[in-house]
């Protein structure tokens, strides 16, 4: 009976043992999903600041103005979310943070092969804005100075302002 009764501690002090590993590993694997989705939806942010950015300096440049402190918040705002990837591609070993880079990686086109076929990038569809003026639905404007904005502008081109 005695060995019985040692078996049977034997075996359940095991269990809670690889109990608590698998919680633990389930812990850490649930944490690391976290971090790369935060990195992903980051590197999203960035893009379409960038997209925008662009935009932003080729208008201004078509109509001969400047509007240095909007294109500098924009920069601003990139360099901080670039700089809370790195901090959080730390947390993950190098084979995983390679491994969201390869998935947020976009191929780069050729100016090129822009410049032989501009209409080359697929439309993104339009995400439904929201009107903050009564009677104008689909329409989105700067909480700020009222002016029209794109539906998914980061910033208005008017003032400036962070929508």
């Amino acid at each position: 009976m005695m060995d019985a009764e040692k078996w049977k501690d034997t075996i359940l002090a095991k269990s809670r043992e690889y109990v608590e590993i698998g919680v633990s590993v389930a812990s850490d694997l649930t944490e690391k999903g976290k971090t790369q989705a935060k990195i992903l939806s980051n590197q999203a942010k960035i893009n379409k600041a960038q997209r925008q950015l662009g935009a932003l300096v080729y208008s201004l440049a078509k109509g001969n103005e400047e509007n240095q402190p909007l294109v500098d918040k924009y920069i601003d705002m990139i360099d901080s979310i670039e700089q809370e990837n790195r901090q959080l591609k730390a947390k993950l070993t190098p084979a995983e943070a390679t491994e969201v880079e390869n998935v947020t990686a976009e191929p780069e086109a050729d100016l090129a092969d822009v410049m032989a076929d501009p209409v080359q990038d697929e439309a993104e569809p339009a995400a439904p804005a929201e009107s903050t003026q009564a009677g104008e639905p689909g329409r989105k404007y700067c909480p700020q100075c009222g002016a029209e904005v794109a539906p998914d502008a980061l910033f208005c081109t008017k003032c400036g302002a962070q929508l």
